[in-house]
């Protein structure tokens, strides 16, 4: 049977703002309505269908909506599936693919304009800022006007050139995927990452349940306590404004505190000095409590909560563009606070009975104690419960067995204390010594940071980071620590020279190099003019290092650098790259494909994921499901990882938090 595609891009409208509550929310709001409908089937010219006047879909494309012949395409295809069938045009998953998906595949970036750009379609700048506009005039409500008749919404009829206009701006849409998509083709998705793409999907369709009277009581609190703030900030200070920066450090300077900055570490290590007046102290402890970010996760949660009280598209397939890792979005799952508190369940029941004075009394720092509460507002369906594991030290075990570290790897296969045998490695102790109570019980500490912080080429600076003066070494002994580590890994100390060679070497002579099971090559296509570095891993999947050239780096060595979207400037931009940061990409990678396996495993056993952070995942599972058995699947050995020993720990519990 010979295979067809469909290219579709469709405008929406809809009252709920899906850039706060997310397109699964927005497509189920009552006023959602599908208003065009654009396609191209195979090398036919672009189709439009104006819904909004009334015209409607043609039979032959609603049979192919349903038809395994036809694969449809679109660009984020999660918005264009959702809706149409929110819309009652039924077309299952399996059938579509995401040239956004392909696109993160590939290295380059998220959103339709900025990808064109990247990959090197013409672009038309005023084009783009007038298609915005008119998604403003036609597909978000109106403010009703005596001058425009009170009405909600603009209509086709309310202006008719700026109609046609946005019939051509979705036409263009559908124009600009499939050359995308063109594109692209030249570096296929494999099978089984498209199979992952639908699964997010499902599970971002699915949602996760949220405990609304919590999520109520956290912002009533929250609301209170910040009043209270506020007042005695200004009981203390006298100030009009006790938030404003420049105010406060005045303020703090008459009482003889001098401070460069308010930033959140700065009021810390002031808080820890000494000769602070009783007044500064607790000025900047309201500074410190008033500074809880995490509060608004409570406010996003309760704007992306559907009216069945579940939250939905949470994750985001390939988000993390260097390594495929998934993100987090809307609540941003990634970077929940942890909790510390011994009795959750007693904190929740007071937020949920909105008790503010109760909160304060019993646990004094009211914006902290509701920041370790946020995890516990995601809670399993009714008459479920959350089985939640995740990997034990997985990046030690993935860079040891890739690197053929076999001490390590030993480690791993018997008692699993790495941060031990670490220390035991770097100092020369037996590890029998190294137990609480002994005094070579410190070396774990030393042992712990260096495993955490060294596995990528990392040196002084990365122990800092990694909290090492915190830990009570000094700054003195932190060479030492680096010199030690390195010289009890030196398979893993190899392969960053390794990798960085074998790319180099790639560079030179476009060549494929083949290293620890690694496939280094530069592949790209006339045609288009596309070049990528690839390096292919174990699972089969490969990364994508776009635009590849050699350049000396800001160290006068010759280093790869290549095109990606900065950090800060959120721009495509050129960076460079070394052995030890390629390393952590290929590691992280390899951990997130152990994820992947497992979430398939979890998948073919008829559970249900809600959530995935990190390597850790929350499975909302019916009663007699075990923490046991799915930590089982998570130690199952890899086909594609001989002698990768994984190992899970999990919990369950009515709630999620850090266990």
């Amino acid at each position: 049977m010979a295979t067809h595609h469909l290219s579709i891009d469709i405008e929406t409208k809809s009252s709920v703002d899906i850039g706060k509550a997310g397109l699964y929310k927005y497509a189920q709001s009552e006023d959602f309505e599908i208003l065009l409908f654009a396609y191209k089937r195979d090398s036919q010219e672009v189709q439009i269908v104006d819904l909004a006047s009334g015209e409607i879909i043609p039979e032959h494309i609603l049979n192919a909506l349903g038809r395994p012949d036809v694969i449809k395409h679109a660009y984020n295809a999660a918005f264009e599936w959702y809706c149409l069938n929110r819309a009652g045009y039924s077309t299952p998953l399996e059938q579509w693919r995401c040239t956004m998906a392909h696109g993160l595949y590939c290295g380059y970036t998220a959103g339709l304009d900025a990808t064109g750009k990247a990959i090197g379609l013409p672009q038309d700048k005023q084009k783009l800022t007038a298609g915005k506009a008119l998604i403003r005039y036609f597909c978000v409500p109106c403010k009703p006007t005596k001058s425009n008749g009170n009405r909600r919404w603009n209509l086709p009829a309310h202006a008719p050139e700026k109609w046609e206009l946005f019939k051509e701006y979705c036409r263009q849409d559908v124009v600009t995927e499939h050359e995308i998509l063109r594109r692209l083709k030249q570096f296929p998705m494999p099978e089984e990452e498209i199979r992952l793409w639908q699964m997010d999907i499902k599970m971002n369709a699915f949602g996760v349940r949220v405990d609304s009277e919590l999520i109520a009581g956290a912002l009533m609190i929250d609301a209170v306590s910040t009043n209270e703030l506020v007042q005695e900030a200004y009981c203390l200070t006298g100030l009009a404004n006790s938030n404003s920066t420049q105010q406060l450090l005045a303020w703090l300077q008459k009482e003889g505190v001098d401070a460069p900055n308010l930033q959140k570490a700065t009021v810390e290590e002031l808080l820890q000095g000494k000769g602070l007046s009783e007044k500064a102290r607790r000025v900047l402890e309201i500074r410190q409590q008033m500074g809880k970010t995490s509060i608004k996760k409570y406010v996003a949660m309760d704007t992306a909560k559907g009216t069945d009280e579940r939250v939905r598209g949470l994750t985001q397939y390939y988000g993390a563009n260097r390594t495929g890792r998934w993100a987090g979005r809307l609540v941003q799952m990634q970077n929940l606070p942890r909790n510390y508190l011994k009795t959750l369940d007693y904190a929740r029941n007071l937020v949920k009975a909105q008790n503010y004075d109760g909160l304060k009394l019993l646990y004094g720092n009211v914006p902290d104690t509701l920041s370790q509460l946020i995890r516990t507002a995601f809670i399993p369906s009714e008459g479920h419960k959350f089985v939640v594991a995740d990997f034990s030290a997985i990046e030690a075990r993935v860079i040891a067995w890739l690197a053929g570290e076999q001490w390590v790897n030993e480690v791993f296969a018997t008692h699993g204390k790495i941060y031990e045998a670490t220390a035991s490695q770097m100092f020369g102790v037996p590890v029998e010594k190294i137990i609480k109570g002994n005094p070579e019980y410190a070396l774990r500490q030393k042992g712990k940071v260096a495993t955490l912080a060294l596995g990528y080429q990392g040196g002084v600076n990365a122990l800092i980071t990694m909290g090492a003066l915190n830990m009570g070494l000094s700054e003195e002994e932190l060479p030492d620590i680096v010199q030690r580590w390195r010289n009890a890994n030196p398979r893993i100390r190899d392969l960053w020279y390794a990798v960085e060679q074998a790319a180099l070497t790639v560079m030179q002579t476009a060549q494929p190099q083949g290293i620890r099971g690694l496939i280094f090559a530069v592949e790209g296509d006339l045609t288009y003019g596309q070049s990528f570095l690839t390096v292919q891993l174990p699972s089969g999947r490969k990364l994508f290092y776009p635009k590849p050239f050699l350049q000396e780096n800001q160290f006068g060595k010759m280093a790869i650098h290549y095109y990606t979207v900065g950090q800060q400037t959120r721009k495509w931009e050129v960076t460079s790259t070394y052995g030890g940061k390629m390393t952590e990409n290929i590691i992280q990678a390899v951990a997130r494909d152990c994820l992947a396996e497992t979430l398939k495993r979890i998948d073919a056993r008829g559970l249900q994921v809600v959530f995935h952070v990190h390597d850790e995942v929350i499975i909302d599972a019916p009663m007699d499901v075990t923490v046991d058995e799915i930590c089982d699947l998570m130690a199952e050995p890899i086909s594609w990882a001989p002698g990768l020993i994984l190992k899970g720990a999990g919990f369950e519990s009515n709630y999620y938090m850090k266990d």
